[in-house]
């Protein structure tokens, strides 16, 4: 199940998730060349990642910030943005440009030491924006819980783009995440599923005065859940089929 975009225009531009995406990608290129050398790959992010065995002796505290921008490959660059995309400018226009920056770094920070409790010895280096875009995709299920979000979904030799209420998507994503972190190591077995988890909930507390701002429950009756614009209308998106000869 995989996002493709949503049906919840914004009417500002989202200069913040622009400057964040870009921000992600030139990091990401800075060091690209040492993905040639792992050693050197490996030194890198014990540098820069976080790595909770050193938070807890006191060391490498700039790694609950740097590790947010940092990212182990194209796949894991590329889903993280397009995730911040897609939910991203919802928020942004919601809590304004210098209060979302707030939001999504005070998010990642969260995710960070989530993941830290659950692992406090972990030598494991821990990188990625999906902490605080967690954190985004939090808030965005408690102000739109109804909007609609195309997915793209693999069964198997069944694909299909579905569009599903935004409470489904990510309500299911944020369950994943704890069953997956309940049911794995604690260092997550090369997966942060609980900063995912850590970051998801402090999306919703961080969200929670605005949306009690908005009338709180007065603001779901108003809108039901929806955004309170009209929706995108898009045309219909279809795979072609693969027929065998």
């Amino acid at each position: 199940m995989f996002p493709l975009r949503d049906h919840n225009p914004s009417t500002r531009t989202p200069y913040v998730v622009y400057a964040l995406i870009a921000a992600n990608v030139i990091v990401f290129l800075s060091y690209w060349g040492l993905f040639a050398n792992p050693v050197a790959l490996d030194r890198f992010f014990m540098d820069w990642a976080l790595i909770p065995a050193a938070i807890s002796e006191g060391m490498h505290l700039h790694g609950l910030f740097t590790s947010m921008f940092l990212h182990g490959g194209l796949l894991h660059l590329g889903g993280n943005m397009l995730f911040l995309w897609i939910f991203g400018d919802n928020l942004e226009e919601e809590f304004g440009h210098l209060g979302f920056l707030a939001f999504y770094l005070a998010g990642g920070l969260a995710a960070g030491l989530a993941q830290y409790v659950a692992a406090p010895y972990s030598m494991v280096p821990m990188v990625g924006a999906s902490g605080a875009i967690a954190a985004v995709m939090g808030g965005y299920l408690l102000l739109f819980p109804r909007a609609r979000v195309d997915i793209l979904i693999f069964l198997i030799v069944i694909i299909r783009i579905l569009p599903v209420p935004a409470w489904l998507m990510l309500g299911l994503w944020f369950g994943l995440q704890l069953f997956a972190g309940f049911s794995t190591p604690s260092d997550g077995g090369g997966v942060a599923y609980w900063a995912h988890a850590g970051g998801f909930a402090a999306g919703l507390m961080l969200t929670l005065p605005l949306w009690l701002r908005r009338g709180g429950p007065g603001f779901w009756a108003r809108t039901h859940g929806h955004p309170p614009h009209p929706e995108a209308r898009y045309r219909p998106t279809t795979i072609p089929p693969v027929r065998r000869r």
